[in-house]
């Protein structure tokens, strides 16, 4: 490749990340409903014709806000399934609290993350980004549980883990919501009770 060409992959990629920190700032500042792609363009600092480039409206700017925030999710889902692989199920249920923690991080840190959760949740238009993300996340757990479960059908695995799954979300999302319990409190409590039923896997075994 040139390095003409991989100067303007480098600054395309740049203008489009710019643009989606903007936009989950803005999210988070003033709604869904108010949010525009004018309002982007000028908290970013480019044109209207840059965000065009990428985006044709202010809807698929939140939906490539969501998959970049569940991608980032995703892979940290992934490196913690290989961390507590070797150990089974037993490791898996006992550090629940640890993938959780590390999904709220990484939710904080991205610009209006929270907010970009919620929009999902919200519009119809966007809960497709939250479904397909969380059914992947569903068939990555159930490889990596089904592997130590011999006997047990995997289509019941699926089933707990997508509703696993979907808790766990709701949790991260209540940390945001009620900021009066303690954030350790709520990880703790909802890291019990998905280790619950992981651990009943084992009786099913």
């Amino acid at each position: 490749m040139a390095a003409g060409t991989k100067s303007a992959k480098r600054t395309r990629l740049s203008t489009r990340d710019r643009l989606l920190d903007a936009a989950g700032l803005l999210l988070a500042e003033v709604g869904m409903e108010r949010i525009s792609t004018n309002l982007i363009c000028e908290r970013a600092g480019l044109t209207p014709p840059a965000l065009y480039y990428y985006f044709s409206d202010k809807f698929e700017v939140i939906v490539a806000l969501g998959e970049r925030l569940m991608d980032r999710q995703n892979e940290a889902l992934v490196r913690w399934i290989e961390r507590h692989a070797d150990a089974g199920i037993a490791a898996y249920a006992a550090n629940t609290e640890e993938l959780l923690r590390e999904t709220a991080e990484i939710t904080e840190a991205d610009p209006g993350g929270a907010w970009v959760e919620r929009a999902l949740h919200s519009s119809p238009r966007l809960e497709h980004v939250r479904i397909a993300s969380h059914r992947h996340v569903t068939d990555l757990l159930t490889q990596a549980f089904s592997a130590h479960l011999p006997g047990v059908p995997r289509d019941k695995v699926w089933l707990r883990v997508r509703m696993l799954v979907e808790f766990g979300y709701m949790a991260i999302e209540l940390l945001h919501a009620e900021p009066e319990t303690p954030r350790d409190t709520i990880l703790a409590e909802t890291a019990r009770m998905q280790r619950l039923v992981i651990e009943d896997f084992l009786a099913a075994r």
